[in-house]
């Protein structure tokens, strides 16, 4: 709640911050029952930590609520976000709403299946619930995050592993407390190239398929209970497969091969854009020579190398050049200035 100090100044500004990371794509991706048996669409996501949107929001008492400013002006998304988190915090202050100022920045690649939109609307969310000494429960800011953008990724939940109806911004299941370890070696397929979701056939399930996702759902869940990084892959690998029937991305085979090649445990991807992974146990010997041979053979196949980095938080991976040992993070000048404009390729580095 707001100091009794600041809610008797209603003419001074507040100042908020918020920040809010990113994914790399999906582990399992698809058409789920919820508690009460009914169909919907959902997904778990595959965390890393590094880049991310950061907001600052600046709120202007008395002012009226149209009275909103946007830096970048394009973030349409985002604005809608701050409107609503306004509204939203206000009124569980039993306050008016009012206009402010709103600054995003950040380094996540548009159009690669990362969450960008969803890291920058939280990222807002958390700005304007800071602004108003407020902090918003992870199912509040997933209610507003739909609102905002109509889907949203679990962001908001940071890295618990939970499988999230991205559409109703509702955690159909918690799967446990934390992934199995694993080393991802990213990379990006199409060359980078953005891919325009809008324009992909939709996905209709029906209850063959359904049954098919509960059976990954299932298996994931003993992945997650047990730590078991391969028995993960595989769940991502199918996952992957299912996506490619929409996707189609021309390297897929190639990723699977060099997969299977070099001893990864499968490969993920993003559902709904260009970012993939091979993913590695690191407790089977030659960890570091078979990172540096995952990204040889992804560069020998024409697949970009990205980023190598670890589920294990605070847990250094592999170095596999002269680079820091996690790699640059797709670097803050790749991202387009805007989140909801055409997108176009990122210059990945590779390792």
């Amino acid at each position: 709640m707001i100091p009794a100090a600041r809610r008797d100044c209603p003419g001074t500004d507040r100042r908020g911050a918020g920040h809010a990371a990113c994914h790399h794509g999906e582990i399992l991706q698809g058409t789920f029952l919820d508690a009460a048996g009914n169909r919907c669409a959902g997904l778990v996501t595959l965390p890393m930590s590094g880049p991310g949107s950061r907001a600052e929001f600046t709120l202007r008492p008395g002012t009226p609520p149209e009275a909103l400013t946007v830096r970048p002006g394009d973030r349409t998304k985002a604005a809608r976000a701050a409107a609503l988190a306004v509204e939203e915090c206000a009124r569980r202050l039993g306050q008016p709403p009012c206009g402010g100022e709103l600054r995003i920045s950040g380094d996540i690649p548009v159009g690669l299946g990362m969450g960008s939109s969803t890291s920058d609307v939280i990222a807002v969310i958390r700005a304007v619930a800071d602004s108003y000494a407020m902090r918003l429960p992870p199912a509040a800011v997933a209610r507003l995050a739909v609102r905002a953008e109509l889907a949203c990724d679990p962001l908001m939940l940071d890295a618990r592993p939970v499988l999230f109806a991205q559409r109703e911004g509702r955690v159909l299941e918690v799967l446990g407390r934390r992934l199995p370890p694993l080393v991802v070696v990213g990379c990006a397929l199409g060359g980078g190239a953005p891919v325009d979701t809008l324009s992909l056939p939709a996905r209709v399930h029906d209850d063959h398929d359904v049954r098919a996702f509960e059976r990954l759902r299932v298996l994931l869940r003993r992945a997650v209970a047990t730590g078991d990084a391969g028995l993960l892959g595989r769940v991502a690998t199918a996952s992957a497969r299912r996506g490619q029937r929409v996707l189609c991305h021309p390297e897929f085979d190639a990723l699977v091969g060099i997969a299977r090649r070099l001893g990864a445990v499968g490969v993920q991807i993003a559902h709904s854009g260009a970012v993939a992974g091979l993913l590695l146990d690191p407790a089977v010997p030659g960890l570091r020579h078979r990172v540096r041979g995952c990204v040889r053979a992804l560069e020998s196949d024409g697949i970009p190398a990205t980023r190598t980095f670890t589920t294990l938080p605070n847990c250094p991976t592999p170095p596999t050049s002269k680079e820091s040992p996690s790699g640059p993070a797709h670097r803050g000048g790749h991202r387009p200035t805007g989140s909801d404009t055409p997108r176009r390729p990122a210059r990945l580095p590779a390792l």
